[in-house]
């Protein structure tokens, strides 16, 4: 260990051997639970999506039997109890069983399924039933497993008392995992990622579960942790070439300045280090020549040094023009400006009345005004004060106030851009300063022009039990749901906007009450068709009721909003989920 290169490499290498196992060890359990967090998510879409199939299949198969229940043909033959007949009509659907009376029933029976009834009502009043299924088996998996999004290799099983009785690929075994919660289980000798969804209904366990087989899960991390691992190794031989490398640079400037350093040393100035570079070295060979220079080059040096601390003033002013806090700024100028004058005090008096001082500001001496002003705008004056200023002091303390008047100028139009912000930042539609302003330029329009103004107050039913049960993040997801289906639905002309919380408000330049109450009414059955996740892979459903007014010539603002949150409390108090119009009240 006696040449200074195998020291280096070997202290290069210690430095970084145990920082960089560190970061394999912290990275490849990172990396494990990413791919066990991503394979929970696409579990956890899968399911959402094979239970929204799994409610059409039931929707449309409940559409076919309410269908053939108000067919006259039908309803002739069933109340003629014509068992070939109905046969003959039911002959191209399965799922499909119809009951009249005590012994009398036509089509397969619904065995083990999900069920929905019909009622078939002539004048001669109720004649019978027809009955919609729903098999649970592998019918149900084969017809939503192709929507589901899950992965060739992840399974959809429908679970009934914790036993997989069908499944897709196929998969046997029991499952013995509680709704809602995601974990790695043995299935028929086989480890999986599963996830349980919550009960199908009736009254047994049924379950859509999803899963992905652990195996596939491991072999990931493995992959990663590989390249990780090969990463190491090549960091490791990149250190140990970089300090050979700079362990041999190192020895030869060594040298060649030992070797300089002994030549002045016996008095030959006229010997010079051989610089390379612009490292540290290079800058103690600098300094070796710069002690044998004559003093003109030692005066250069002075004058280049002053222009490098001119410029880094200079940059630092720049840097000032990208502050916007005011008072911040004013601090910042006056003790920027004391150090580069040499001042020994500075007072800066703003345009506001503020005032900033630093050092003595009303010593003896010279003063130096510099009014701080960009374009028509003036910001204030900076006054130093010190023993005298030379011509390059004078020149600094100028190009730092034309730096100061710019970042106060930046800071200004900051805060204007601040003011004039009028998007929610939830929802990304307008916030409530742009509604109020929105609103009292269409009523002043409406009665210049003596055109109609509906104004719609809208908010969504039981809001705060979502965010108690579910969390605020499902909350806040059902609140940009709910102004996409805003914006899908007004036209360009209307204003949607967050009025606060979960209350929102549509402005209809041009409309009546009528129509206003049309829009609001395509809004509440667009929000009542869509579903959210929430807790534990739970599916919930969304209400909104919904005030209108139509604006009155001659009223302001405030009578409209009035008129408007009139119906709304009106809609809340009669059952929710409803549209209501000020006067006269129509009922949706």
């Amino acid at each position: 260990m006696g040449s200074f290169k195998v020291k280096l490499v070997a202290y290069f290498l210690l430095l970084a051997v145990f920082p960089m196992a560190a970061a394999f060890w912290g990275f490849t359990s990172v990396a494990g639970q990413s791919e066990t967090r991503r394979v929970d998510a696409r579990l956890q879409a899968g399911l959402h999506a094979a239970l929204t199939g799994y409610q059409e299949q039931l929707d449309a198969a409940q559409s076919s039997a309410a269908a053939l229940a108000h067919s006259r043909p039908f309803q002739i033959e069933l109340e003629r109890r014509d068992r070939p007949g109905l046969t003959q009509m039911l002959r191209d659907v399965s799922n499909i069983y119809v009951v009249a009376g005590a012994g009398f029933h036509v089509g397969r029976s619904p065995g083990f399924s999900a069920q929905r009834q019909v009622s078939v009502v002539t004048r001669s009043g109720l004649v019978g039933k027809v009955i919609c299924f729903v098999p649970f088996d592998s019918s149900l998996v084969d017809a939503v497993r192709p929507r589901s999004g899950l992965a060739p290799a992840d399974a959809l099983a429908l679970v009934v008392d914790n036993r997989i009785v069908a499944s897709l690929p196929e998969i046997e075994g029991s499952l013995g995992l509680a709704a809602g919660r995601t974990a790695t289980v043995s299935v028929g000798g086989v480890r999986y990622r599963a996830l349980v969804a919550p009960s199908l209904g009736g009254t047994r366990a049924i379950h859509f579960a999803a899963l992905s087989p652990q195996a596939l899960i491991d072999s990931a991390n493995s992959a990663s942790r590989n390249r990780l691992l090969l990463g190491l190794l090549a960091s490791l031989a990149l250190v140990s070439i970089v300090a050979y490398l700079e362990g041999r640079s190192i020895v030869r400037n060594l040298r060649g300045l030992a070797q300089t350093a002994n030549a002045i040393a016996h008095g030959r100035l006229g010997e010079r280090v051989t610089v390379r570079g612009r490292d540290e070295f290079a800058a103690l060979g600098n300094a070796f020549n710069a002690m044998a220079s004559q003093l003109q080059a030692r005066l250069d040096e002075l004058d280049a040094e002053r222009a490098r601390l001119r410029d880094a003033i200079t940059r630092f002013g720049e840097a000032l023009a990208a502050t916007h806090d005011v008072g911040q700024l004013l601090r910042v100028i006056v003790e920027a400006a004391v150090e580069a004058a040499g001042a020994t005090g500075a007072r800066l008096t703003a345009e506001g009345g503020e005032v900033v001082e630093t050092g003595d500001p009303d010593g003896g001496g010279e003063r130096l005004e510099l009014p701080i002003t960009a374009g028509r705008e003036t910001f204030g004056m900076l006054v130093l004060v010190g023993p005298a200023f030379d011509a390059e002091q004078r020149m600094t303390a100028a190009s730092l106030a034309s730096h100061a008047a710019i970042a106060l100028e930046n800071a200004r139009l900051h805060r204007i851009v601040e003011r004039q912000a009028m998007v929610d930042g939830l929802t990304g539609i307008a916030n409530r300063r742009a509604c109020e302003e929105a609103l009292a330029s269409e009523i002043s329009r409406a009665d210049r022009l003596g055109t109609t103004l509906t104004l719609v107050l809208a908010d969504l039913d039981d809001f705060k039990r979502i965010n108690d049960e579910h969390g605020h993040a499902a909350g806040d997801d059902v609140l940009r749901a709910f102004a996409l289906v805003l914006r899908a639905t007004v036209r360009d002309s209307d204003l949607a906007g967050r009025w606060g919380g979960e209350e929102f408000l549509l402005l209809l330049p041009g409309a009546d009450a009528a129509g206003g109450a049309q829009l609001a009414e395509r809004v509440r059955s667009s929000l009542a068709e869509r579903s959210f996740l929430g807790h534990a892979g739970s599916v919930l459903g969304v209400g909104c009721s919904f005030g209108v007014a139509q604006h009155v010539s001659g009223t302001d603002a405030r009578d409209l909003f009035t008129a408007a949150d009139r119906a709304l409390y009106r809609a809340k108090r009669d059952g929710k989920n409803r549209v209501e119009v000020d006067t006269p009240v129509r009922s949706f």
